[in-house]
């Protein structure tokens, strides 16, 4: 039998602490070895024992939370959730606590907590669980610390918690078939990521210059977060990023994220691209779906077209890249060692979706290459 996961929980809401501690405990895979009302009782409890996950708040007293995942991260880096109502208010502080090292960040309301966190067992325990089996190295920047010797977190066996049905991306868009579409017109480049995505579009933007293709991107988000997100990414890099709206072109220079709560599909007008926002039910469990965003780029642009997927869990955006890839589109798949949560490209790479198979470090250089010539 599996050892289960040890979840600390560090939160100045005796309320909160309490319901979080009930709906883990539901799940057999998991168990809350201790909580704390702050980070300073936090730490010395952890010393005693340390936990495979942390759940953290983000406004406490003594010390906050980001601070607090700022200083562990460099001391003994773990896998941490922040669930916080300022994440809800304030998308700066989801990002910064992204920065810090938060796998995952869970928007709690300022009041009806209870009602709140209850009606989101599922995707809590599931959180947990994706959170427990994140590849510490891939965030562990040079001259930190190792990660906690316990490999609990990468032996426990992911359990389907999510209940939302899981629809493909019909529901948004038939798949074309026929004849192929001919290499000529501008070609375009598509990425699709998921948990630990972030850190690793941050990693490929950065490095990227104003000659690059048009670049299209679905990163899971929820809504009013993708705005913050898209002007901190702008700030940062050479090349144009902004979130995406209807009817944008697609064009050199340019990288347009998908608004999260609603897909983003790419539509060929002559021998230019434009972006359709549109809204919908969840693909592959996602809205925006990396699956409806790859599958709208093969119908469109087949073989004019580049598509990546990046660090993520489950399998959104695996059957796209295989359409994109039977479109005749070149493909790339992050590999296992640079990804924070190997699932979405493990499960392209599973398909036979994947051309290559690149670490993160060499995306930004494969993208360059393929602007400059013809694919």
């Amino acid at each position: 039998m599996a050892e289960k996961i040890k979840v600390m929980i560090v939160d100045d809401s005796i309320v909160a602490r309490q319901v979080i501690t009930k709906m883990l405990q539901s799940d057999p895979g998991i168990e809350v070895i201790d909580t704390a009302a702050d980070p300073i009782a936090a730490r010395e409890k952890m010393d005693l024992r340390w936990p495979d996950v942390l759940i953290l708040d983000i406004e406490m007293p003594r010390m906050d939370g980001i601070s607090f995942l700022a200083q562990l991260m460099n001391e003994r880096p773990t896998p941490t959730i922040v669930c916080s109502s300022m994440a809800e208010r304030e998308g700066k502080a989801s990002l910064e606590a992204l920065a810090a090292g938060a796998v995952s960040v869970i928007c709690k309301p300022r009041a009806g907590v209870r009602q709140f966190l209850e009606e989101g067992a599922a995707e809590f325990c599931h959180a947990v669980h994706t959170a427990a089996r994140a590849n510490l190295k891939a965030l562990i920047k040079k001259g930190v610390a190792q990660p906690p010797s316990s490999d609990t977190a990468q032996r426990a066996t992911l359990q389907a918690f999510n209940t939302r049905p899981k629809l493909s991306a019909d529901v948004i868009l038939p798949l074309k078939r026929g004849i192929p579409l001919l290499r000529a017109g501008e070609r375009v480049i598509a990425i699709g990521t998921s948990t630990g995505g972030t850190q690793a579009l941050e990693s490929v933007l950065t490095n990227l210059s104003t000659e690059t293709l048009g670049i299209v991107i679905v990163q899971h988000m929820p809504v009013n977060f993708t705005g913050m997100f898209t002007q901190r990414l702008n700030s940062q890099c050479v090349l144009e990023v902004r979130e995406a709206c209807n009817g944008d072109r697609v064009r050199p220079g340019l990288a347009l994220i998908a608004p999260g709560g609603r897909h983003m599909l790419l539509k060929r007008e002559g021998s230019q691209y434009r972006v359709e926002i549109r809204s919908g039910p969840p693909v592959s469990r996602h809205i925006p779906s990396v699956d409806v965003l790859f599958r709208s780029v093969a119908n469109s642009a087949g073989p004019n077209a580049l598509g990546i997927i990046m660090t993520g869990m489950g399998d959104d955006g695996a059957l796209g890249m295989k359409e994109m890839h039977d479109a005749g589109a070149k493909t790339i798949a992050q590999d296992e060692a640079s990804c924070i949560v190997f699932g979405m490209p493990r499960e392209a790479i599973r398909l036979g979706a994947a051309d290559e198979i690149l670490p993160l470090r060499e995306i930004p250089g494969a993208i360059a290459t393929y602007s400059r010539n013809q694919g």
